[in-house]
């Protein structure tokens, strides 16, 4: 993985968004998500995705807040080639990872999210870079929850040497500072503790925060819409 250079070589806006994977239907994010079990997992009716999806802005991502259906759970049912996802070893703690960079969740158990960007523009920027440069456009980033929504219902998103880091979520320590380590989604080459016969599936793992990485773009969403 590429190291850190001392100068970012873009200027920080204008941001630069790509077309995004169109989305589902409303009524068929429902049914993907019932299909997966994720009412069995958060608690919920499935009547309560179907009337959550009546009210989803049209090009919206339905979501389950992470209170809910935590990204241990979710991450088993993405899917690649027939391969499922895994969360990587050395993040056991992956649950913990809570709302950073100025995000707030709506308060709902199901919520949307709006005018989402797998960040190709931010490829090769640290997330210290991203997120200044997001907010001054008036984007916010994705959490890692978020993240795994999308891949739920677009797994072709996720694309080797074009996957993205969601840096809305992070790990804060007991004494108050953040943990080095920022969430990504990518695709497992199926070396190391990730095992063979993984190569190819969607992978939950992390990057170091200060680090870019040429094949890893920095999600991005416009807006989080409570229901």
């Amino acid at each position: 993985m590429p190291t850190t250079p001392t100068a970012h070589p873009l200027a920080p806006l204008p941001l630069a968004l790509l077309p995004a994977a169109p989305l589902p239907a409303a009524t068929a994010q429902a049914e993907r998500l019932i299909a997966l079990g994720v009412p069995g997992i958060a608690g919920l009716d499935p009547a309560e995705l179907h009337a959550a999806a009546g009210t989803l802005p049209p090009g919206a991502l339905l979501v389950v807040h992470p209170d809910r259906a935590p990204v241990s759970a979710l991450a088993p049912l993405l899917e690649l080639d027939g391969r499922p996802g895994f969360v990587v070893e050395d993040m056991t703690d992956v649950d913990a990872f809570g709302p950073a960079g100025g995000v707030e969740l709506p308060a709902d158990a199901v919520y949307a999210v709006t005018g989402l960007d797998r960040g190709d523009g931010m490829r090769n920027w640290s997330p210290a870079e991203a997120l200044p440069a997001l907010g001054a456009a008036g984007r916010t980033p994705l959490t890692l929850g978020e993240g795994v929504h999308w891949l739920l219902q677009c797994p072709e998103v996720l694309e080797r040497n074009a996957c993205f880091m969601t840096v809305g979520s992070r790990l804060r320590k007991g004494d108050g500072r953040l943990d080095a380590r920022t969430p990504a989604l990518w695709i497992s080459n199926g070396t190391g503790r990730d095992g063979r016969e993984r190569r190819g599936a969607p992978k939950v793992g992390w990057c170091w925060a200060g680090n870019r990485h040429t094949w890893l773009g920095i999600a991005s969403a416009a807006a989080r819409v409570p229901r």
